[in-house]
């Protein structure tokens, strides 16, 4: 990388291991695609193996969302989604690190005229998406058919940081910093489309406690905010590989109607209907491993 890209600092014997992992994400995106999936399986399993803190948490999580399942099938689907998250690191690295376009052949797009009608209206649209493990590759192919922004979350190392910003800013139009709002109101009223998760939780000042899963779940506020100070559409989209590891589907839902009302509980628990919906068609691919429901209720001892 040339000096003006990356500061001298970057050669610091810290950045090492970091300029490893980017060197390791260049070359696995130009694998073959079974070797790629392999790759990720076994990635994913030695995490399942290994991250213990990670797999308690997935553990509980599961154990309150999926009650009704056995405790046999509970324990497989924490394996599965170990596994969906592995290969979706290796999905991260082909998104970020090559051109999308020779990958159209492997991506069904269904509910496009939605996504089309709301950007057609001209006051911008936010994109719900959410944070399955096919996320970054999500993004990557759905760019091939419409420009979008994204609201991420900076990352603590500088280097991956501008990394990752880079990436992200070829595949999208811009990467906003999760705490811009300016940024993503200056946006959606120039008629940008915004690619925005508001599946986690972000704390009690910031959320209102809505039903996920049958659990109180801190559910940030600011989707219906947005909407609201914008006036944009606000579009539901799912992302999910194909049982056959090799193709995807984007899917897109109607913008939702009467969104936002007066009622911050009601606007956050419509948005969580919409997450579960799209989480129990592929459950094992979303990050079950991030503490979701950290945040409890006055009084409520932590799931964790």
């Amino acid at each position: 990388m040339s000096k003006s890209r990356y500061p001298r600092s970057f050669a610091h014997p810290r950045y090492w291991p970091t300029w490893l992992a980017i060197g390791a994400m260049y070359i696995a995106a130009w694998l073959p695609w079974r070797l790629k999936m392999a790759i990720g399986k076994g990635l994913g399993l030695l995490a399942w193996r290994f991250a213990k803190r990670r797999r308690h948490i997935t553990e509980t999580n599961i154990a309150l969302c999926f009650p009704e399942k056995s405790p046999e099938q509970q324990r497989q689907l924490v394996k599965d989604t170990f596994i969906a998250n592995g290969i979706g690191l290796i999905e991260t690295a082909t998104g970020w690190c090559r051109d999308s376009e020779p990958l159209r052949h492997r991506v069904t797009y269904i509910g496009e005229e939605h996504m089309a009608r709301a950007e057609a209206k001209g006051k911008g649209v936010i994109i719900v998406g959410i944070h399955f493990s096919t996320l970054d590759l999500g993004g990557a192919l759905h760019a091939l058919s419409f420009s979008a922004d994204a609201v991420y979350r900076p990352h603590n190392n500088p280097l991956f940081e501008r990394f990752m910003t880079r990436a992200r800013g070829r595949i999208f139009g811009q990467a906003i910093d999760r705490h811009d709002l300016r940024g993503v109101v200056r946006e959606l009223k120039a008629g940008r489309m915004v690619w925005y998760s508001p599946d986690q939780d972000f704390g009690r000042d910031v959320s209102v406690f809505a039903p996920l899963f049958g659990q109180p779940a801190a559910s940030i506020r600011l989707t219906a905010k947005l909407a609201r100070m914008t006036g944009a559409s606000v579009v539901p989209m799912m992302f999910h590989r194909n049982p056959d590891n090799a193709t995807y589907t984007i899917e897109s839902l109607p913008a939702l109607e009467g969104f936002p009302s007066n009622d911050e509980v009601a606007d956050a628990t419509r948005i969580n209907q919409f997450i579960e919906l799209a989480i129990r068609k592929h459950p094992e691919q979303y990050l079950w491993l991030h503490r979701r429901f950290k945040t409890r209720p006055e009084g409520e001892p932590s799931v964790y």
